[in-house]
């Protein structure tokens, strides 16, 4: 029977987790009969897209993982309980830190869309191992964009769009991809006021095109050549914020003479846009009042995508478009997960480490090699990187040649099936959850999801996995605990005291903190949010660095007074709450570079700039004639996502996962919607059904994200899995963000149809 109670929670679909209101039924009370947007929620206020209406998938999963799975010799599994599971594990990793050193075992994940308190409970684990090195998706992803904005503002920014008067998105489609508040309502309030402008610039004709007043539909892969373009019509017609960029900025003079030096004719023909077109958005940019950007995996998973990053904020910091309302601003996360230059570098490869993360291309060179400084073994955690990261044969080629492959998730994922062992965790709707993707201002929220429902018997929270881990390790005994548990029952303030005291004072237990809040304090919480017992570390830092945003979003007090009663509010608001709000004119004042100055001159990129040229009218970008049609690998569509809806059925529409082609194409192919093509790339082939698209160029086709995983005992269920046909090798000089949107491939007509 179903309640009629609606239960507070969250999407985890996107980035933007959107507030939800969720009423259980079913024979066993656990399935989601019904869900709505919540309108309480503070950053989503009710809205809510249709994928978030599917999660039922997700959490009812039946081929879920419920028991802890050890791997035999022969390949195959053999389920072992908790105690054995965690002792083996941790003797295993024991065994590969004290031969070979706590660097040599590498972390992944730690993060999915909303599922990331288990990152803060794996430092705990990894400093328990001396584990350093680790990465996530955002290093095939975002690394390029927090490059270059940590050297050029010091900080990380985001862009107002409700109150824009231009709004551009750039390799960026929002209508689906979302990354932005209320995103389809957002988009079409901009589209329809006659005093905005929405710029799209992408090569399909998106969802988010078909609303725009300007779209520049670039060429596959020549993003860099439109972009400089813009920026070098900006210097051209005096479209420059003078006042602004001598108040605030260094190194324009080089800026500049560099883009006075593009040819702006030849760069728009050969990205094939209309000059006057992007003279016209150009002009558009310089004459706003405000103007806010979005850049996006088109572009950050593309050629040239870490020179692209840079000409896109120059666009709009030549024309002052941040620390105003409408444009870009610098946002006071809770827990910042940008970052630029470690000045560190992985210890194979030598790549460069950005935001702490090893670059995901690099991560199979260096386990696959006799260095003595190879990763050994890998801890896996709510992440599926055998699918999800370039070369999938290859990086499977790397998790096998491991002393030891541990995976932490909720089913047997492609990584799972190469695992030594694979410990099951709790759904995100079984266990206390949160993101940390807050970035919205002036007015910024956080939400401590309570969970559902308790878990079946089997699965644990990765708080407990980690914990279990950390003691088995030897880490932490009861001795150590003991004060704390004391201090707890006498409530938080006591707590408080002796916590500085007996774990923030002693290195050996400070990194431990996550799992000693977790065991210590997370039993004074009620057991629907006990998992988030480390949100209040993370509050008490968070006071330390932002007092005033705490107070002005009602957060009184001296900082510790702050912390608590922010990490009291969590606890009571399952909806969330704002615990920041923030002033436009603050926003400059947090530029973190020398006096306080945005860098404009990189001579790195700069010189990168000028190699433009040498395409120019001649074959810089030239196909193959083996390959002449360009994939962009993983497009976001209605129903599709991350990989951890396994289910294809949760797809209403677009189930076989069809590769889009233009009409010319499939008229120069003889191909009609649903009729079967190979598609080959110097990685990899597959047979896949046609949907002939008018969305596409000439030469462009795409394959959409989150397809192939195995499902009901096949190993490719529905559709393909892109990365069978990305390469590891195809990347970007500067951070190694892979280029998965700019995939040379070739297509064969086959005579059958692939199955359904």
């Amino acid at each position: 029977m179903a309640s009629t109670e609606w239960k507070t929670s969250a999407c985890i679909l996107c980035e933007c987790n959107c507030g939800l209101k969720i009423q259980l039924g079913g024979d066993d009370g656990r399935r989601f009969t019904k869900l709505k947007g919540d309108r309480e929620h503070p950053m989503s206020q009710g809205y809510a897209c249709e994928k978030a209406h599917r999660l039922d998938f997700y959490q009812n999963n039946p081929e879920r993982l419920t028991l802890p799975q050890r791997r035999r010799a022969d390949g195959t599994y053999e389920t072992v309980d908790w105690d054995t599971a965690i002792s083996e594990v941790a003797a295993r990793l024991a065994q590969v830190r004290d031969t070979h050193g706590g660097m040599s075992i590498f972390y992944y994940g730690g993060g999915g869309q909303g599922n990331h308190l288990p990152g803060a409970y794996a430092a705990a684990t990894r400093r328990a191992l001396g584990s350093r090195w680790r990465s996530s998706a955002l290093a095939q992803e975002k690394t390029g964009e927090f490059w270059v904005s940590d050297r050029m503002l010091g900080a990380f920014t985001r862009s107002d769009f409700e109150h824009c008067e231009v709004g551009v998105f750039l390799g960026k489609n929002p209508w689906h991809s979302h990354s932005i508040p209320r995103a389809r309502v957002t988009l079409k309030e901009l589209s329809k006021d006659p005093a905005r402008t929405l710029i799209v610039i992408d090569p399909r004709r998106t969802e988010t095109a078909e609303l725009a007043d300007i779209h520049l539909q670039v060429k596959p892969g020549r993003d860099a050549w439109l972009v400089a373009a813009m920026a070098a019509v900006l210097v051209d017609e005096g479209l420059i914020d003078d006042a602004f960029i001598d108040a605030h900025t260094e190194g324009v003079e080089a800026v500049k003479e560099a883009l006075s030096q593009v040819a702006i004719a030849d760069y728009c023909a050969y990205a094939g846009v209309d000059e006057g077109l992007v003279r016209k958005a150009a002009r558009r940019i310089g004459e706003a009042e405000s103007v806010a950007s979005f850049e996006d995996l088109g572009v950050q998973m593309n050629r040239h995508s870490t020179l692209v990053s840079y000409l896109h904020r120059m666009v709009w910091l030549l024309t002052g478009n941040i620390g105003k309302r409408g444009s870009q601003y610098i946002p006071t996360p809770l827990l910042s997960i940008a970052g630029g230059d470690t000045g560190r570098v992985s210890p194979v490869v030598g790549a460069r480490i950005i935001g702490g993360m090893v670059p995901c291309n690099v991560i199979a060179e260096e386990i696959l090699t006799e260095h003595p400084k190879r990763y050994r073994a890998m801890i896996v955690e709510t992440a599926n990187p055998a699918h999800s990261l370039a070369d999938s044969k290859r990086f499977r080629e790397a998790l096998e040649a491991l002393d030891t492959l541990v995976v932490i998730d909720v089913a047997m994922s492609e990584t799972a099936k190469l695992a030594d062992y694979v410990l099951p965790a709790s759904t995100q709707y079984e266990k206390a959850e949160a993101t940390f993707f807050n970035f919205e201002f002036p007015d910024n929220g956080f939400q401590l999801r309570p969970r559902l429902m308790s878990p079946p018997d089997g699965p644990l929270p990765e708080a407990e996995i980690h914990a279990r881990l950390v003691e088995a390790l030897g880490a932490l005994s009861e001795a150590d605990l003991a004060p704390l548990h004391e201090a707890a029952a006498k409530g938080r303030p006591h707590y408080a005291g002796a916590f500085f005291k007996h774990v923030m004072s002693q290195p050996r237990l400070a990194g431990l903190a996550p799992v000693i809040l977790y065991r210590t304090l997370g039993p004074t919480l009620p057991v629907e949010v006990r998992e988030g017992a480390v949100l209040w570390g993370l509050a008490l830092r968070f006071a330390q660095k932002a007092s005033a945003s705490l107070a002005r979003a009602g957060f009184k007090g001296p900082p510790p007074l702050q912390a608590d009663t922010l990490f009291q509010a969590l606890i009571d608001t399952p909806s969330g709450v704002v615990f920041a709000r923030d002033l436009w004119d603050e926003v400059l004042g947090r530029i973190g570079k020398p006096d306080g100055r945005i860098q404009l001159e990189l001579p790195d990129l700069l010189a990168e700039l000028a190699t433009l040229q040498d395409g120019v009218g001649g074959d810089g970008l030239a196909t193959d004639p083996d390959f002449p049609f360009i994939l962009a690998a993983g497009e976001r569509r209605s129903f599709t996502a991350n990989t951890i809806i396994r289910d294809p059925a949760w797809r209403k529409k677009g189930g076989s996962g069809a590769l889009r082609v233009s009409t010319d194409d499939a008229a120069s192919l003889g191909l009609r919607d649903g009729d079967a093509v190979r598609l080959t790339t110097r990685a990899g082939s597959a047979v896949v059904a046609v949907e002939v698209s008018t969305s596409m160029q000439q030469g462009h086709i795409s394959l959409p994200n989150g397809f192939g995983v195995g499902f009901g005992g096949l190993d490719e269920a529905s559709g393909i899995a892109p990365n069978e046909l990305t390469s590891i090798d195809a990347r970007d000089p500067f951070v190694g963000t892979p280029w998965h949107k700019h995939v040379p491939a070739r297509l064969t007509p086959v005579s059958t149809r692939p199955a359904p």
